[in-house]
């Protein structure tokens, strides 16, 4: 009887802890990133999705604003999973790549910016509190954990370009190398 006792106990347990931390979140980030989400989809319509589709075509003839710059971009400006749709505008051998770098994006720099991956923000926030147990600030983390991804996730997006011209071959198919998509 104690046994089950324990075990009601401890389930309800799991329950109020939940509670707790969710109420945390209403009163702390959840109310910012929804703030941020209405910035940036503010910002979007100000400067115009004909101007930030053109720059993904732009994007496109250098392999930095490729996997580097553009990817960044459309993680902080369309978040998480709508980042990985400016790479309709690469051409297709470009796109395993984009995609590489991008989902990436999506994660190293949620610390920094939380509206670009809510669904995911429990990593960071599980994280950000053990750092914060030992009394220590979570931005310098968070800053450094983006600038490192900056670097790694160009390189994923890199590297996987190579990864793709290696399937080619073994598959006897080349991909286009002309962007078709239209703005």
């Amino acid at each position: 009887m104690n046994f089950l006792v324990n075990l009601a106990q401890g389930f309800i347990h799991l329950f109020e802890l939940g509670a707790e931390t969710f109420v945390s979140w209403v009163g702390g980030i959840i109310p910012k990133v929804l703030l941020l989400l209405v910035f940036m989809n503010s910002l979007i319509a100000i400067i115009g999705p004909e101007k930030i589709n053109k720059f993904g075509k732009v994007a496109s003839k250098n392999k930095i604003l490729a996997y580097g710059v553009l990817p960044f971009v459309s993680a902080f400006m369309l978040g998480n999973p709508m980042a990985l749709s400016m790479g309709k505008f690469l051409p297709e051998y470009q796109k395993p790549s984009y995609y590489a770098s991008a989902a990436y994006h999506c994660h190293t720099n949620n610390g920094i910016f939380p509206h670009i991956n809510p669904g995911e923000l429990f990593v960071w926030l599980g994280i950000a509190q053990g750092v914060e147990k030992l009394g220590l600030d979570t931005t310098p983390l968070a800053i450094r954990y983006m600038l490192v991804g900056l670097v790694m996730n160009f390189f994923a997006g890199w590297i996987t370009d190579f990864t793709t011209v290696y399937v080619e071959k073994h598959q006897n198919k080349k991909l286009d190398r002309k962007v078709k998509a239209e703005a």
